[in-house]
């Protein structure tokens, strides 16, 4: 079985949930399951670029990338986050390995809108490195700065990179470990399942609005593109990462179609 999980920037800055997660991660991957991680970091950019004196500008809830921001991305994003969440793997056991999708061309971006600069969307993702890896039982570890075809270096959303490598990685599951702990219908309740018509339906209504609706988008993107299941769980709750690929009822889980899913 192969699975990616992403992880939410508010778990890899708290020292004690990333630690956390990191333990998770590690005894997945030593059960035999192939794993990767994809990680965003956008609070820790944000504190970073305001010491500097930079305001941060957001468009469409996207970071507004500048020459001057894409460096900080790189040191924050594919330096510290990165490197303190490798670290944090290999202190729970496991041979991690720290990535961008800029390494062997994992992934492949164009700009997303010349208004947010150097904001990419994934085009294309090799992801023939990621079974080199795991396949050796290492845990790559990705941060969400991609390639472009003419050397460019973009800033990716993280929900988006997660999508674009675990469906061309073929995972079986993608989890996302976020701060909520999961999908809520407009009674503010937990939805335990969801099918596509069921996620553009909660959007349409405006139930699912900012990053839930932008969750569910990437979801669907994944469901569609061949992943059989995606789980939005909340990543501070105890063992999650091992609740959650166990199948037990936590959080929301995403599928094609719920009728053709019951019958497989």
């Amino acid at each position: 079985m192969k699975v990616l999980i992403k992880i939410g920037g508010t778990l890899v800055d708290d020292p004690a949930a990333r630690n956390s997660v990191a333990r998770q991660i590690a005894a997945l991957a030593g059960s035999g399951i192939r794993a990767a991680v994809v990680h965003g970091g956008g609070r820790q950019m944000t504190r970073f670029l305001e010491e500097r004196g930079i305001e941060s500008r957001f468009v469409r809830g996207l970071r507004v990338t500048t020459d001057e921001t894409i460096d900080a991305v790189l040191k924050v994003f594919a330096g510290s986050v990165n490197t303190q969440f490798v670290s944090a793997m290999q202190m729970a056991g496991a041979g991690a390995v720290g990535l961008t999708g800029v390494d062997a061309a994992l992934a492949t971006a164009e700009q997303l809108d010349c208004e947010l600069g150097l904001v990419g969307k994934v085009v294309l993702s090799d992801t023939r490195l990621l079974d080199v890896l795991a396949g050796a039982g290492y845990v790559p570890v990705v941060a969400c700065v991609a390639g472009g075809s003419a050397g460019e270096v973009f800033n990716v959303n993280a929900d988006s990179m997660a999508v674009a490598i675990a469906s061309s990685w073929k995972v079986d599951r993608l989890v996302f470990l976020t701060d909520v702990p999961g999908v809520l219908d407009a009674k503010k309740a937990l939805v335990p399942e969801l099918a596509i018509p069921d996620c553009k339906a909660l959007i349409t209504a405006g139930v699912a609005t900012g990053g839930m609706q932008a969750k569910l988008n990437a979801a669907m993107d994944a469901v569609a593109a061949g992943v059989q299941e995606v789980r939005i769980v909340k990543g501070s709750e105890p063992d999650i990462v091992a609740r959650a690929m166990a199948g037990e009822a936590c959080g929301t889980r995403i599928v094609q179609d719920r009728a053709v899913e019951s019958l497989g």
